[in-house]
């Protein structure tokens, strides 16, 4: 159970974060999210995508929301520690199209967070949530 929820909540995640970049509400005057950076049509179809994999993963099984979790978790979180020190990523292809980034060490660590807590998110499930539901039950 726990597999299959958490995978629904992060394709959730996933699509609001998409949906950011359309909601006038959470960008500033240059179009940045939250201030802090701009999505594109390469990340939100990233973010589709993944979202799409959870929800497809969450439906067909325990086994496979637990594969996802554990994959996805994994590359979103290293994602998300190569854009705290470089400002980009390689799920985007960032760190090629962009190179690193000259920008201030707090917003590339800010800018960094969404994916740093889901795939931290993913981790947790994917890896050690059955056996800390396990481990609160006993």
């Amino acid at each position: 159970m726990i597999p299959r929820l958490a995978a629904l909540l992060l394709c959730l995640a996933l699509w609001f974060a998409a949906a950011t970049d359309y909601i006038p509400t959470f960008l500033d005057a240059q179009g940045k999210v939250f201030g802090l950076f701009k999505l594109d049509i390469y990340k939100d179809a990233l973010h589709v995508a993944s979202g799409l994999w959870a929800l497809v993963a969450a439906i067909m099984s325990r086994r496979a929301a637990t594969l996802f979790l554990k994959i996805f978790g994994t590359l979103y979180f290293l994602d998300g520690v190569m854009g705290t020190f470089t400002g980009s990523g390689f799920l985007d292809l960032s760190i090629i199209t962009q190179g690193v980034l000259n920008n201030p060490p707090l917003i590339k660590l800010f800018s960094s967070v969404p994916h740093l807590f889901l795939g931290a998110f993913g981790i947790i499930a994917g890896w050690f949530g059955e056996r800390l539901l396990i481990g609160a039950r006993n």
